[in-house]
C-alpha cells in the first residue's frame, strides 16, 4: 500500500500522501505499480471522453479536453519532461550542456513543437477512438505509457548525474516485472480493436519498442536516466499507442 500511495502521489495531483522517507527500494516498488495508476487514469479519460461525446461535443473537441484533463491531473510534468528532453536532444552539445538546457526551466523550439505534436496526436487519436466506440483502447493507451516507464527503469539503466528522481528509480525494475507488465499489456490489447484482434498487440509492441529505443538513445546522449526522459517516454508511448489503435476507424 505504501508503494501504491507513493506512485499515486508522484504521478497525479490527487491528495494522497506517500511515505515520509523514500529510498530506492520504496521507489522501485512504487514504479512497479505505475501501470495500475495508468489504468485508473485511462478509465477516467475514457469516461470523460464518453460523457463529452454524449453531451454533444464534437469528437475532436472531446479528445482535446481529455488530453488537457490528463495533463491537469498529472501536473503537466510529463509534457514538461517531453519538452525538456527534446530541447536537450536538439542542443547538439555535450551531455553536460544538454542537461543544463533541460534544467533551465524554459521551453525551446524543439520542446514546443514536441508538445504540440504529442497533444495533437493524442487528441485526434482519442477522437477517432470515440467515434469508433473503442473506449477500452483509450484506457489501454494511457496505461501503456506507464508500462513504458516501468521498462525504462529496468536493471542496467543508470541515472544521469545530478538527477534526484532518476537516481531513485533508475535500474530498480527486475526483468520479470518489466516482462510481466509487457505481456499483460499485449494480452489486454487483443480486446482493444475487436474488428482486428491482431492490431492491438502489434501496436503495443511497436509503442514499447519505440520507447525502449528512445530510452536507450537518450540515456546515452545525456549520461543516464532522468525524470524528464521518463516523462518523454510516457507521452510518446501514449501517443503512438492511441494513434495505432485508432487505425481503421
Amino acid at each position: 500500500m505504501n508503494g501504491l500511495r507513493l506512485v499515486v502521489s508522484w504521478l497525479t495531483v490527487l491528495p494522497v500522501r506517500g511515505p515520509d522517507s523514500v529510498d530506492r527500494g520504496a521507489a522501485g516498488r512504487a514504479i512497479a505499480l505505475a501501470p495500475v495508476v495508468g489504468a485508473g487514469l485511462g478509465v477516467g479519460a475514457a469516461g470523460l471522453l464518453w460523457v463529452l461525446v454524449w453531451l454533444g461535443a464534437s469528437a475532436a473537441l472531446a479528445g482535446l479536453v481529455v488530453v488537457a484533463g490528463l495533463a491537469l491531473i498529472t501536473r503537466g510534468m510529463h509534457l514538461d519532461g517531453l519538452a525538456d528532453t527534446m530541447d536537450g536532444l536538439g542542443s547538439y552539445g555535450s551531455p553536460e550542456r544538454a542537461r543544463q538546457i533541460m534544467k533551465s526551466g524554459g521551453a525551446g523550439p524543439f520542446g514546443v513543437a514536441a508538445i504540440v505534436f504529442a497533444v495533437g496526436v493524442q487528441a485526434f487519436s482519442f477522437a477517432g477512438l470515440a467515434q469508433a466506440d473503442r473506449w477500452f483502447a483509450v484506457v489501454l493507451a494511457v496505461a501503456v505509457g506507464r508500462v513504458a516507464v516501468v521498462i525504462a527503469c529496468r536493471r542496467g539503466i543508470d541515472a544521469a548525474p545530478e538527477t534526484g528522481f532518476g537516481a531513485l528509480v533508475a535500474g530498480t525494475q527486475r526483468p520479470i516485472t518489466s516482462a510481466l507488465w509487457a505481456v499483460l499489456a499485449l494480452a489486454a490489447a487483443i480486446f482493444a480493436v475487436p474488428e482486428h484482434r491482431w492490431l492491438g498487440p502489434l501496436v503495443v509492441l511497436v509503442a514499447l519498442g519505440i520507447s525502449t529505443v528512445l530510452v536507450r538513445h537518450t540515456t546515452r546522449r545525456f549520461g543516464g536516466l532522468s525524470g524528464d526522459i521518463l516523462g518523454a517516454t510516457l507521452e510518446i508511448s501514449v501517443a503512438v499507442t492511441a494513434a495505432g489503435l485508432s487505425l481503421g476507424t
